[in-house]
């Protein structure tokens, strides 16, 4: 080599050093796209339905609704059915006061299989009295003997676990050992128009008072359990913390459940007409005669 080509030698071994490279990646690409592509492992279940921003909230220790949406349909009677041979089914209302004097065996010959029946609430206002329903002993009383299955609720406004085990005595010594089948309900509600002293709470405050509700209820022997709307179930409640107790939906449009996870009751209407009854009631559905949780005493 002549001594004026060394000046190039650098660049020579440049060339070859970036030519080699090429050649090693071209080879690398070709065989993994010979390869398959592995699936990609999804790291959130598929929402069953669009909720606010397009999804709804994970927990990936709570169960997704076993029932299919087509299934659903309402009968000439308004009622809702499920057309499932391996299904069963029961059919419900619930009632308060508000409902006057009922004619229970009538609701029951009219196909009503169970009444979930108001027991008390707590007032809106600061000092949150609470208050039994007018009617509360009296229908559990008359709808257990004309043979419906029985469960109560009670609407809640505690703003503490305390209050709500407050609440939950107050259920209890008003049952005084009555032999219900169904649950004793923590009913929490948000009324957008009305103030109330639960308004601004956080859902952290309002699981922690449901939880503090159905384990003084699950104390005493009698199954509790949790209501709410799908704006309370994916906005305010932490469902994977009340999990382990039935949950009764509210949903009033549509012939089929948008909510994801799995619930026990669906309360479809509060514009239903039942024999025995005076005015609108609220119609359920529920997919368990709840001999399957045991008492806990």
């Amino acid at each position: 080599m002549r001594l004026k080509d060394k000046k190039f030698i650098p660049y020579y071994i440049t060339a070859a050093v970036i030519i080699l490279l090429a050649v090693l990646i071209v080879i690398i690409i070709g065989h993994r796209s010979g390869e398959e592509t592995p699936e990609e492992v999804p790291t959130t279940q598929e929402p069953s339905t669009l909720f606010m921003n397009g999804e709804v909230p994970y927990y990936a220790d709570v169960a997704a609704s076993a029932y299919k949406k087509d299934s659903f349909s309402l009968n000439e009677d308004g009622r809702m059915v499920y057309a499932d041979d391996a299904v069963s089914y029961t059919t419900g209302i619930d009632v308060s006061s508000h409902q006057g004097e009922i004619d229970w065996d009538a609701v029951k010959a009219d196909g009503i299989d169970f009444a979930m029946i108001r027991i008390g609430f707590r007032g809106y206002g600061t000092s949150g009295n609470l208050c039994e329903d007018d009617r509360g002993r009296e229908n559990i009383e008359n709808a257990a003997e004309a043979g419906l299955s029985v469960g109560v609720y009670f609407y809640s406004q505690a703003t503490t676990p305390e209050e709500a085990v407050e609440e939950a005595d107050f259920v209890l010594d008003i049952l005084n050992d009555h032999d219900i089948e169904y649950p004793v309900v923590f009913d929490w509600e948000n009324e957008p128009d009305v103030a109330m002293r639960t308004d601004g709470m956080s859902g952290d405050a309002i699981t922690d008072c449901a939880v503090a509700f159905c384990e003084e209820i699950k104390k005493a022997g009698y199954i509790p359990a949790v209501y709410f709307n799908l704006t309370d179930a994916y906005v305010r409640y932490d469902l994977s913390r009340i999990k382990d107790y039935p949950f009764w939906y509210a949903q009033h449009e549509g012939e089929s459940p948008l909510f994801y996870y799995q619930y026990t009751i669906w309360q479809y209407s509060d514009t239903g007409s039942v024999d025995g009854i005076d005015g609108n009631v609220d119609l359920n559905i529920a997919f368990s005669d709840f001999s399957e949780y045991a008492a806990v005493g």
